[in-house]
């Protein structure tokens, strides 16, 4: 049973540059909150309490004004410091005293999940006790993406990174599950051609023991990745077009953690003071009776 979390919300922001030459992506908004918030929130929805984010060095003092230390939402939530962009298999290595014995699972903090059983998918892959679990969504142009090939039973038979040929179109989010194998198995990757720890590399660990198998995101259900400026916008549209048309909020963290009775209505009214006049706050307040 995993019960930690990471979210990886370090790197450059090259892409998205020159806005993130002083603001970490993960801070700027989608529509009404930091981007940070949604990737959280999927951790919430999982039913993971205890979080790690790991940021760029020199931004832990940012988060915190956002995120203190998660005791408003009946969690808890630490940092630590990426001193330079790695690798995405790096977290695991400077989260390995977070980890400790338990498994994890790792979203990467730019990545916005949307669906009706989002949830079920979510707990149901926190009952891994051996192997490692990649969520995967169909996607127009696989090209652009790594991509799985799976067999009947789920299980992955071949990974190929923005393959030339059509191989498959199932797409590998930035959601991974793992169990405890996974400190060691990324402590022995070496770099590659790009200097860099690949996150490839470390699945096909799992999948030479055959210990890989995938979830897929339901049809109507949504993945996007915000982190270009493009899809940062169509996220953030995506998002208002829901939002407005449902008068329902997407990444509430105070809606999830009293949904889940981390937290009770004393906590909604602190946050009401926290937030202060503003869109959020008029929807906070609609929680209480």
């Amino acid at each position: 049973m995993i019960k930690k979390g990471i979210i990886l919300a370090g790197g450059t922001g090259s892409r998205m540059s020159p806005l993130t030459k002083a603001v970490n992506k993960q801070l700027l908004p989608i529509y009404d909150k930091p981007l940070i918030y949604y990737p959280l929130s999927v951790l919430m929805l999982s039913g993971i309490r205890d979080v790690l984010i790991i940021v760029n060095k020199g931004q832990i003092d940012q988060f915190k004004k956002i995120l203190p230390n998660g005791k408003n939402l009946g969690m808890k939530i630490s940092y630590a410091e990426q001193k330079y962009p790695k690798g995405l298999p790096d977290a695991f290595q400077i989260a390995n005293n977070f980890i400790g014995k338990d498994g994890i699972v790792l979203i990467l903090g730019d990545n916005f999940f949307y669906g009706q059983s989002l949830t079920k998918i979510l707990k149901g892959c926190l009952k891994l006790n051996s192997g490692a679990i990649i969520i995967l969504h169909p996607v127009k142009n696989p090209s652009l993406y790594g991509v799985a090939k799976i067999n009947k039973k789920s299980k992955v038979l071949k990974i190929i990174e923005k393959p030339k040929k059509f191989v498959s179109n199932l797409a590998i989010t930035g959601l991974y599950f793992f169990d405890n194998k996974v400190v060691n198995y990324s402590k022995n990757l070496k770099p590659s051609k790009r200097k860099e720890l690949e996150m490839v590399d470390l699945l096909n660990k799992y999948k030479k023991n055959n210990k890989l198998s995938a979830k897929f995101i339901s049809r109507g259900g949504a993945w996007l990745d915000a982190g270009s400026i493009e899809d940062f916008y169509n996220t953030s549209s995506f998002v208002s077009a829901l939002e407005n048309r449902q008068g329902l909020k997407i990444a509430c963290l105070e809606e999830i953690a009293l949904n889940n009775k981390w937290i009770n209505e004393k906590n909604i009214v602190n946050a009401l003071k926290f937030y202060g006049k503003c869109g959020y706050t008029q929807y906070l307040s609609t929680l209480i009776k």
